[in-house]
């Protein structure tokens, strides 16, 4: 798509949303029943896209994508009009006689730059939120997932005028001419690298941003856990959608004693849910493309791997693969590894383990599988985005928290009232009535006035 093609979709969004269209809480709702009722007339079509793009089966695609996505619209509909009501505050006695409230506006245009990992779910969700909240939107996907975004820009420009919602697809060059427009917000998920540019461009026009990233998401096992069903989460948690998960499991800090037990316990497991040979099996995905299938290949270490490590270059596929004796200056240690191999390092006590992350960037996600109060005081220690006690990645699916990131995993959140408020502007109004009007703040001060001034914000 060409820059003035870009400019011209801009501008008009622009002009539409500065006539006060999209403000209609009525008509907030009726767009997001419109984008509902899309999203299921095309489930076939959308599952269909995400087989050829990463492999899912129709069962992960719903209940990791069409559905989640569904029931974020559906969430957002019913609750649309309460999020929109002004919320009245406490008025201070000086300021007598008052209505203080809150008052929710939306920011204008808003930017969706969306990853190709969980294309339907991480485009369109944030979509729900800023049309709830009453944006206009321009949706930007992955060239990565190219079946998908068909499917997501023919459902989208069947169903919304280009001046409430257009979807651009392409590559960097699109990138470049979006980040080079002026925008009131951009929410963009994504790797690290890319949302530091996107950050730097925002910085131009000063637009607010939510950056939805990724990092090294640990997992601690105390020896308190219970083994067998840590293992099956955490095999549940890495292997979804081959480890191409943002709040995968990266690592695992395991304590010395039960470490053979949780080993054993994940290759078990493995087998149990995918089978003697994952390669063969219709339900489990690809990776993405070509260059990640090999920057994955490149960090496996044969001589440290204790389960799988095969792959099929053909399909793209790598077994899941669980390498053990892993030491920080190991290759998979040194970025995410964002695909199926999981690394365990031993620890001989939890100070260490606590040190070892807080040594390192903050996560997006962490996970403990310890007894609730241990775990708990794990986490306190912990700077991270989001995460689970006794599980994985499920924190992510509910709209009823935020999901966000923190530090250089991220900044912002979205999600339900949280996605809601993340392309709303909180605006603070004081209703000033008129039939009072006490003279103590004007000109020329008195000696009585200053006393009550003191008396009213001691």
């Amino acid at each position: 798509m060409q820059k003035e093609t870009i400019h011209n979709i801009v501008e008009k969004q622009k002009a539409y949303f500065l006539t006060g269209a999209t403000l209609s809480v009525k008509e907030r709702i009726k767009n997001l029943k419109k984008l509902h009722e899309a999203v299921v007339n095309n489930e076939e079509k959308l599952r269909a896209a995400l087989k050829k793009d990463l492999g899912k089966s129709a069962f992960e695609s719903d209940m990791c994508e069409v559905r989640l996505t569904e029931s974020e619209i559906s969430y957002m509909i019913s609750h649309t009009k309460r999020f929109s009501k002004d919320k009245s505050v406490y008025t201070p006695l000086s300021h007598f006689h008052s209505h203080s409230y809150v008052h929710y506006t939306p920011y204008g245009n808003v930017l969706i730059m969306s990853p190709w990992n969980y294309p339907v779910l991480l485009t369109l969700e944030p979509l729900a939120d800023a049309l709830a909240a009453g944006n206009t939107v321009v949706l930007k996907s992955s060239l990565y997932s190219p079946e998908t975004t068909k499917v997501m820009k023919e459902i989208i420009e069947n169903t919304f005028p280009q001046e409430l919602v257009a979807y651009v697809d392409g590559g960097r060059e699109e990138n470049q001419a979006l980040l080079d427009e002026k925008f009131d917000y951009i929410f963009f998920t994504g790797s690290k690298h890319v949302g530091r540019f996107v950050m730097e461009k925002a910085s131009k026009n000063l637009t607010p941003v939510t950056l939805e990233l990724g990092g090294k998401s640990p997992v601690v096992v105390e020896k308190d856990a219970d083994i067998p069903l840590a293992s099956r989460r955490i095999v549940f948690g890495k292997f979804l959608n081959c480890g191409q998960t943002c709040v995968a499991p990266d690592y695992i800090l395991v304590e010395r004693s039960v470490k053979d037990r949780l080993v054993e316990g994940i290759k078990k497991e493995i087998v149990r849910q995918f089978g003697d040979k994952p390669l063969s099996n219709p339900d489990y995905g690809k990776i993405i493309n070509q260059k990640h299938f090999d920057r994955i290949l490149s960090l496996i270490d044969k001589k440290k791997v204790v389960f799988g490590g095969n792959n099929n270059k053909d399909t793209l596929q790598i077994e899941p693969t669980v390498m053990v004796d892993v030491n920080e200056k190991d290759n998979v240690m040194q970025e995410e590894i964002f695909g199926p191999v999981l690394p365990i390092i031993e620890y001989t006590n939890t100070e260490d383990a606590i040190k070892f992350i807080q040594n390192r960037e903050h996560p997006l996600a962490f996970y403990v599988f310890s007894k609730p109060k241990n775990a708990k005081k794990i986490m306190e220690r912990i700077g991270f985005g989001g995460g689970c006690i006794n599980d994985t990645i499920i924190h992510l699916a509910t709209s009823e928290m935020g999901f966000g990131g923190f530090g250089e995993s991220g900044m912002g959140s979205y999600h339900g009232k949280k996605g809601f408020l993340c392309f709303s502007h909180e605006a603070s109004i004081v209703d000033k009535k008129r039939w009072i009007d006490l003279p103590m703040r004007y000109q020329r001060y008195k000696e009585f006035y200053h006393s009550l001034i003191r008396f009213f914000l001691k």
